[in-house]
């Protein structure tokens, strides 16, 4: 998951809620008793980051948490799921939603000590744009003018990778620093939903460090300029975090140590949990579900919520086996949803009936016709597209409750189509995603999405639209781009909505990927913790938590 990232629907414990999903908080705010918890640490559960933690090049939640909680941007998604507001930036004005005109607040600091300005934004984009630096995030600098200068595809073929040619320029043409606190942007057609996808990651600044760095030893020892700062990074071990004492923003940590341990198993972090050795697990392992084990288990520590994410399991359209789009019409509609959120979830998930998340400003519900259940028209898509030869390896990472699910959807595609479909786990998140990017899967394989930005557009031009920064099975349809990239440039939110929808309608038709479950979360916490809050995607908002 960010594949997994960012949306809406949080949840508090204690009566604070009210006060910090507002955005009201005092920056200066220690939490119910004076003292009691700001020098306190807790431990939470995570999973080891894909790359070094450079903001543009990471893609997943396991870094992804990490970076919200070392960077903080121009603006931010309230816990409450309510509109994104700002935070670094004084203001973002345009007049047209072509040009805007951003004022950042004055003299905050980074991590070492170093002040954020405006040029600190402006180089940070410009090298996530530059083709040659290989920023996975790239693709969301498109929409800014100059962007298709900087910006090459590797023209990769059948002969493998090749090197891509040099872009014409270093820089986009739609940037320009005005001063230490303020810079412009200039988009290449009006794009009404850009002020709110500033809350992304991919666009918060960076330090004149990382420039006099190499990315992978800068992203082993990041210097961010959020709430906290990292301390030291053990590989599979724990990543450890301490408050930084000079953040001016909303918010300061209430609490001063943060260490996240890194597991390989999530039974492993639920029984920590239960014996008072972890602090915070954010999503309790299948087998504590059955029977409402995990309430009994934690009582009053048990927190229910709905996340704007959706469980997927994607295609290598890279693979010539599954370019048919018959073919995997016909395994999405082999598979039981219902039956899977029902047994393996016990409820508390809910079958997929669309492409973007139902809590997602502009999505809609129930367009997904692949993934509805009917084994005859699966049978007969199956036979029209000259069936299936070999295994069907359904791979996902084992270091997470997954095996149940995928082990079950395997078993439906052999049943219903008589198909050898087998799951088959890679023992780690980073891994399994490296082998992802590097285009390395056989067969399908497990994915997800957790939104980076509450809106819809999030849900198609990441993940379906050529060269787009998680579209990692490589589907490509000249009218979806198109499309979306008229639904992009439209010049309200409304009707930028209605284009995307018409994308939806052929994305259907091609059947990419297969939504399976959208995203309920069961996570627990210690008795050690009086008050916390999850973000607007169920993450731990660590800013909150009082001891």
């Amino acid at each position: 998951m960010r594949v997994s990232k960012r949306a809406s629907g949080a949840l508090a414990v204690g009566a604070a809620f009210a006060l910090v999903a507002s955005g009201c908080s005092s920056g200066n705010n220690d939490g119910g008793d004076a003292g009691a918890s700001k020098d306190g640490a807790i431990v939470i559960d995570g999973t080891q980051p894909e790359n070094p933690l450079v903001p543009a090049n990471t893609t997943e939640t396991g870094g992804g948490a990490i970076i919200d909680w070392l960077w903080s941007g121009l603006v931010e998604y309230p816990n409450n799921g309510g509109a994104p507001q700002n935070l670094l930036a004084e203001s973002i004005e345009t007049s047209d939603s072509k040009v805007f005109k951003i004022k950042i607040k004055q003299n905050t600091k980074f991590h070492d000590g170093t002040t954020v300005k405006a040029e600190s934004f402006v180089k940070a984009w410009n090298w996530a744009a530059y083709g040659p630096n290989g920023a996975q995030n790239a693709s969301f600098f498109a929409d800014i003018q100059g962007f298709d200068e900087v910006y090459t595809e590797d023209p990769d073929g059948p002969d493998g990778p090749q090197k891509a040619p040099e872009p014409k320029a270093k820089e986009m043409s739609g940037l320009k620093v005005v001063d230490d606190w303020n810079f412009e942007v200039t988009l290449t057609a009006p794009t009404a939903v850009f002020p709110t996808k500033l809350g992304y990651s991919a666009f918060v600044p960076l330090p004149d460090a990382f420039f006099s760095s190499t990315p992978a030893d800068f992203g082993k020892k990041p210097i961010g300029n959020g709430p906290v700062s990292l301390v030291s990074w053990q590989d599979d071990v724990e990543i450890k975090l301490t408050r930084f004492d000079d953040y001016s923003l909303r918010d300061k940590m209430k609490v001063k140590d943060v260490t996240v341990k890194i597991y390989q198993d999530d039974t492993a972090a639920y029984n920590d949990l239960l014996a008072g050795n972890l602090d915070f697990q954010q999503q309790v392992p299948v087998s504590a579900l059955a029977g409402d084990k995990w309430k009994t288990d934690l009582t009053d520590r048990a927190m229910a919520s709905t996340t704007p994410s959706t469980g997927i399991i994607a295609f290598p359209i890279y693979d010539k086996r599954f370019q048919n789009p018959k073919l995997r019409k016909a395994i999405s509609l082999s598979i039981d949803r219902q039956s899977i959120t029902d047994k393996i979830f016990f409820g508390t998930r809910k079958p997929a009936d669309s492409w973007a998340n139902p809590l997602t400003p502009g999505a809609e519900p129930g367009n997904c016709t692949a993934c509805k259940f009917d084994v005859a028209q699966a049978k007969q898509l199956l036979q029209e597209a000259g069936g299936f030869q070999g295994k069907l390896t359904l791979s996902y990472n084992a270091d997470a409750s997954h095996k149940e699910w995928m082990e079950a959807v395997a078993q439906q595609i052999k049943t219903n189509l008589n198909i050898d479909a087998v799951a088959v786990g890679v023992p780690t998140f980073a891994v399994f995603r490296a082998n992802i990017n590097a285009y390395k899967m056989t067969g399908a394989y497990r994915a997800g999405w957790q939104q980076d930005y509450p809106d819809v557009e999030n849900w198609i031009n990441p993940l379906y639209v050529t060269g787009g920064s998680s579209n990692d099975g490589k589907y490509s349809n000249p009218q979806v781009d198109a499309l979306a990239k008229e639904a992009t440039a439209a010049p309200s939110i409304e009707e930028a909505h209605k284009k995307f929808a018409e994308a939806v309608k052929l994305i259907d038709q091609d059947v990419p990927s297969m939504p399976i479950y959208f995203g309920g979360q069961q996570s627990g916490h210690s008795e050690k913790i009086k008050k916390l809050e999850l973000t607007n995607v169920g993450e731990l908002d660590i800013t909150s938590v009082e001891l």
